[in-house]
């Protein structure tokens, strides 16, 4: 029997949830708008994503409602994306999955990066529990910063350049990507 394309027979939540987000290489888009990223030539730099299929997870993505498509130059136009309160809301779906992968599919060197709640200035742990104040921080109130993993995270793009310093979850990547292409 051939594998269906979508899951038009379950009338399921995650089903549901799996048409929009659920295709290779959209977690990763959503990630990267996490860490900043709004430009399609640096989601393109960064993911080693082919044109055609960036594209079409952009498009997926806003007409989904995750994702805001704004103009930033109109000549030539030119689009950046940010994310809606429903893509805002995927933070502890995206977060969960990366701790899941920390721990049962550790590489040697461990994380890449870590999260950490700024007001505290305490990275969570996998759970995204805040040792200092004891909740669960939202994704604006959190930070990326380099993990033990980062000494053997070799790429060089502008993105993982600008991502070796702490930065802020959902702020604009752009002034750090600058100063990685000097």
């Amino acid at each position: 029997m051939a594998l269906g394309k979508d899951y038009a027979g379950q009338d399921c939540a995650l089903a549901r949830a799996l048409e929009l987000v659920g295709e290779r290489w959209t977690l990763l888009v959503v990630r990267d708008v996490f860490y900043g990223v709004r430009r399609f030539s640096d989601f393109q730099a960064h993911l080693d994503i082919p044109r055609a299929v960036l594209t079409a997870r952009l498009s997926a993505l806003v007409d989904g409602g995750v994702l805001e498509r704004r103009r930033y130059q109109d000549s030539p136009p030119r689009d950046e994306y940010v994310l809606t309160e429903a893509g805002v809301a995927l933070w502890p779906a995206v977060y969960a999955l990366a701790q899941w992968a920390v721990a049962f599919l550790p590489t040697a060197a461990g994380a890449i990066r870590e999260f950490a709640h700024v007001t505290c200035d305490a990275v969570v742990d996998p759970a995204g529990l805040c040792a200092v104040c004891g909740r669960v921080p939202p994704a604006t109130e959190l930070e990326t910063r380099p993990g033990p993993g980062m000494a053997t995270y070799h790429r060089d793009d502008p993105v993982s350049v600008a991502l070796r310093r702490p930065h802020r979850l959902i702020e604009p990547l752009q002034p750090a990507l600058a100063e990685a292409r000097a």
